[in-house]
């Protein structure tokens, strides 16, 4: 009975072993797993290192780069380039993370937060300056959440004519898609427009940073409360990192070293009523 026994137990270990999916080696990763439900739990707001970062607010093509070299050639302002901080996202790999994380009072968009700050904190802290300023185009369309995670955050809205804007992304892509290039800026320029009327900005426009540079300069330091310094119109002269796409501007303009004039709008760049109501609201021709 005893040697019957061990063989039924050993076959049941047996069959079980069949039908269970493959155990793991001691260094295997867990398999992620979906966190469907864990977003009900909205967290309070952690403390920041960085608690009032300047952002720009701009369109693609808008003089956003030549902006971020003048402002950085500044002794006690440090504007790196474009840090794209939307995209840097936390992922919680199995189902019970985002209970742990709700005991420490976090759900995934604070840790995302709290990650955007200490980046923002690390690179003020390395460049030794006092202020920094984040210049990244897209920050544009997630402005609420910028000013849900900073609410002491400082804004800069730089404008350029969206009939300029067309046509610099009409000139600057290989084949470009005219309805692609419409929808693109009438998108930017709808969510610029928002943060116009919501946001106690700083308003700026290209053309006039161009025409003007120590007028408009003059007026950004006074507003992030700095004395103005002449070395910033000559940015040339300084190391700003290396010009490449994805991290700004790359072109012959930029890499000159020096201020030149923006360029209008050409006749392929007719806008629509709407873009044209937006642009009589900034103060351009509607044409």
């Amino acid at each position: 009975m005893s040697a019957i026994g061990k063989g039924l137990r050993r076959r049941g270990r047996l069959m079980v072993q069949a039908v269970s999916p493959p155990r793991r080696g001691l260094g295997a990763v867990p398999s992620p797993r979906p966190t469907d439900g864990a977003e009900a739990y909205e967290a309070p707001r952690a403390p920041r290192l960085v608690e009032s970062p300047v952002f720009v607010l701009s369109s693609v093509r808008s003089g956003s780069t030549l902006l971020r070299v003048l402002l950085n050639s500044h002794s006690r302002i440090r504007a790196p380039h474009e840090m794209h901080l939307r995209t840097v996202h936390a992922r919680f790999a199995r189902d019970f993370t985002a209970d742990a994380m709700k005991a420490l009072e976090l759900d995934r968009t604070e840790i995302e937060h709290v990650l955007w700050d200490r980046l923002l904190h690390l690179e003020l802290t390395r460049s030794g300056k006092e202020i920094i300023v984040d210049k990244t185009p897209p920050n544009t369309l997630i402005w609420p959440r910028l000013n849900r995670c900073w609410p002491n955050a400082r804004y800069i809205l730089l404008l350029r004519h969206p009939g300029a804007v067309i046509t610099s992304l009409t000139h600057r892509r290989t084949d470009p898609d005219p309805e692609a290039i419409r929808a693109e800026v009438s998108r930017y320029s709808e969510k610029l427009e928002e943060a116009r009327q919501s946001l106690p900005v700083h308003m700026i426009k290209y053309e006039e940073l161009t025409a003007e540079p120590e007028k408009v300069t003059r007026g950004l330091c006074d507003h992030l409360d700095v004395p103005w310094e002449p070395g910033m119109l000559d940015y040339g002269s300084q190391d700003h990192g290396t010009f490449r796409p994805q991290l700004g501007d790359w072109s012959s303009t930029i890499k000159s070293g020096r201020i030149q004039r923006a360029r209008e709008a050409g006749p392929e760049a007719p806008l629509s009523p709407r873009l044209a109501e937006i642009a009589r609201a900034w103060g351009y021709p509607d044409r």
